[in-house]
Formats: C-alpha cells, sequence, structure tokens
C-alpha cells in the first residue's frame, strides 16, 4: 500500500508485502507459497485466536496482530490473504480493500448470500481506486482443469451433451469436534457443499456454463450427532444453452477419492480424475498427469495454490478486476444455497 492511498505494490523491484489473516490449517500451503515466490515478502500474520497467532508469529519470525485494522496502520501490506472460517471471511477483507490493500481470500466468498453480496458491492467500489481482490478457487489452475476448457473451447469433443461430477470423500467425527465451526450453520454456513464440495461446483459452471436451474438434495447421513450441517448431497444442474450435469457428493466414503468430473460430447468425451483424459470415438486417446501436491498441502485441496497465487500478484497492476472475482465465487453460492433452500427450507442461515 502506499503513503496517498493507492494499491500499487511500492516501486518497482520492490517485494510485495503479504500478510495473512486466519492461521488455520489451509493458512500452511499460503505461507508456503508466499515463501517461494521470490518477488514476495511476509511481513505479518493476523488471527483472533492469541495461540494460533502466537505460533504463526513464531514460527514464520513476523509480528502477529489480533486485530487488521491495526495489523494495516502499522504495517501497511500491499496485499492480506483472509485465510479465517467462513463468517470470518468478509469483514476482515472489506477492511483490507477500504485501506487500498489488494485481497486474495479463501473460499467460499462467505457463509451466507447476503454477506457474500455485501462483498461484491466493496469490491466493485475498490475497483474504482484500483484495488483487487481475488477468491482462492485454485483448481481451475490444475493442468486437469486449463486442459479441459482448452478442449471444450477448441471444440475437441464435438457438441457437448452433458456432464457428471463426483465428490466422494471421507471425514470422521474428530474433523468436526476439532473445529466445531465447521458443523454449523451460524458459522460454517453449511457442510459438504460449501467447504468441500464447492470447489466442484466451481468447476462444473466454469467448464458447463452459468447454471440456470438446479434440482438437489442434500441431507445428514452419518454425522447428525455432531453437526448441523449436510454431509451427503446430489443434483442436477440445467446449464445455459440447455445441457445438464449429474452431481454427487459425500463424506461418507470409507476413503477420500479423487474429484471426478466427465463431460460427453457428440465426438468424445473429458475426464478429470488426478489429470485429464481425452477419449475421441475415432480411436484417439491422449492424457496429461496433474502436479505434485505440495509437501504441506492435502491432495483434496488441489494443487495450484501456488499458482492462482502468483497470477494473483502478477496481475495486480493490470486495470481489470482479477478473474476469480467475488461476483465470479457467487455463482457456485448460488447452486449450493438453491439446494440447501430446496432440502432444508427455512431451517438454515
Amino acid at each position: 500500500m502506499t503513503d496517498d492511498g493507492g494499491a500499487s505494490p511500492g516501486s518497482p523491484g520492490d517485494p510485495i508485502r503479504v500478510a495473512v489473516v486466519g492461521c488455520g490449517d489451509v493458512a500452511t500451503i499460503h505461507f508456503e507459497a508466499i515463501a517461494s515466490i521470490e518477488e514476495a515478502v511476509l511481513v505479518a500474520v493476523g488471527d483472533t485466536d492469541p495461540r494460533a497467532l502466537e505460533v504463526s508469529s513464531r514460527t514464520a519470525g513476523v509480528p502477529g496482530y489480533t486485530d487488521i485494522g491495526e495489523l494495516i496502520g502499522e504495517v501497511r501490506p500491499d496485499v492480506v490473504h483472509v485465510t479465517t472460517p467462513h463468517h470470518e471471511h468478509v469483514d476482515p477483507s472489506i477492511t483490507a480493500l477500504r485501506a487500498g490493500v489488494h485481497v486474495l481470500q479463501e473460499k467460499p466468498i462467505a457463509h451466507t448470500l447476503a454477506e457474500g453480496e455485501r462483498l461484491v458491492a466493496a469490491a466493485e467500489e475498490a475497483a474504482g481506486t484500483g484495488t483487487k481482490i481475488g477468491i482462492c478457487f485454485q483448481n481451475r489452475y490444475n493442468i486437469s482443469a486449463q486442459k479441459a476448457r482448452e478442449l471444450l473451447d477448441a471444440g475437441t469433443i464435438g457438441e457437448v451433451q452433458g456432464a457428471w461430477a463426483s465428490v466422494e470423500w471421507s471425514r470422521t467425527e474428530g474433523y468436526y469436534r476439532a473445529k466445531p465451526w465447521r458443523g454449523t450453520w451460524a458459522e460454517s454456513g453449511g457442510g459438504l457443499l460449501i467447504n468441500q464440495a464447492i470447489h466442484t461446483l466451481d468447476l462444473v459452471q466454469w467448464l458447463m456454463g452459468d447454471v440456470v436451474d438446479v434440482d438437489g438434495h442434500a441431507c445428514t447421513r452419518r454425522y447428525g450427532n455432531v453437526i448441523e450441517v449436510e454431509d451427503t448431497a446430489d443434483a442436477l444442474f440445467t446449464h445455459a444453452g440447455g445441457v445438464q450435469t449429474t452431481f454427487y457428493a459425500t463424506l461418507t466414503s470409507p476413503s477420500t477419492h479423487p474429484v471426478e468430473i466427465e463431460i460427453v460430447g457428440s465426438k468424445g468425451r473429458i475426464q478429470i480424475r488426478d489429470g485429464v483424459r481425452l477419449e475421441l470415438v475415432d480411436g484417439t486417446v491422449a492424457s496429461w498427469a496433474e502436479r505434485k501436491v505440495p509437501s504441506t498441502g492435502r491432495a483434496y485441496w488441489g494443487v495450484s495454490h501456488e499458482i492462482l497465487i502468483r497470477d494473483f500478484y502478477e496481475k495486480l497492476a493490470d486495470p481489470e478486476p482479477f478473474w476469480i472475482s467475488p461476483a465470479e465465487a457467487m455463482k457456485s453460492m448460488h447452486m449450493l444455497k438453491t439446494i440447501y433452500d430446496q432440502s432444508f427450507g427455512d431451517n438454515h442461515s
């Protein structure tokens, strides 16, 4: 952040000064990515939990703050990464944007549609000053997703006829007991769909087109004694143009499987699972492997946080908003919130 409140990251050649707000699990992969980017330097961390803050501050060797306003005022970062629990995403992001600090925020955009719209409005206001915000849907940067989009844009599989997507993962009661916010409507905003499967919902609409109709169902099959939210869901999404995607997701699988997406066309199919495979009706077969999982990452986080972060930093001086904007992130929110409305009525927040 410059002295006049602008959003340019210092003078040419100066490192991008980065702060991370939220010192939980996913912050570790942000720390690793920042450390690997020569043009960036971590200058502060923030968290409302003094214990988590102390550990991250000591490990990173940077000052820690429990108040983001104080952090921004004293450290003056160029970029703030927001990696807090869902219900704490929007306020720190808006605080940073209004201070002229760029924001890279973890998904989901918010835990409610109303909070998400509040961030969309703040992002539009900040865009007038050149201040950017991006939402971490890093799986769009996976080799599999990029190649699938390239093949679709080229018409390689002909006229798209439909798709299916599957998320079959394993979570235990201990996962929710360790961080109870994950199992509540008030703080998480939902369960499986908003926390885990949202990445797949994002890919479905990005690859197949905007969703114009949702017919879905969500329920709690296994963990009703420890969570309020869903652990299983299915849906039929209708995209602009009329093609449909069949979707199924659960956290009750005995093991965690790779996310699968298959897109079927008149000339062949694209299969995403730990990479991407192309099969055409003329017998052509091709495949592309995915990148390796970072040392501090987990397979289900995807492999492309660092690539997204690099891209965000490189685009800070661009006049256009970052391509994965709050408005773009609201698309998957509307998909999952429609399923919640159809399944739970008013019995969710």
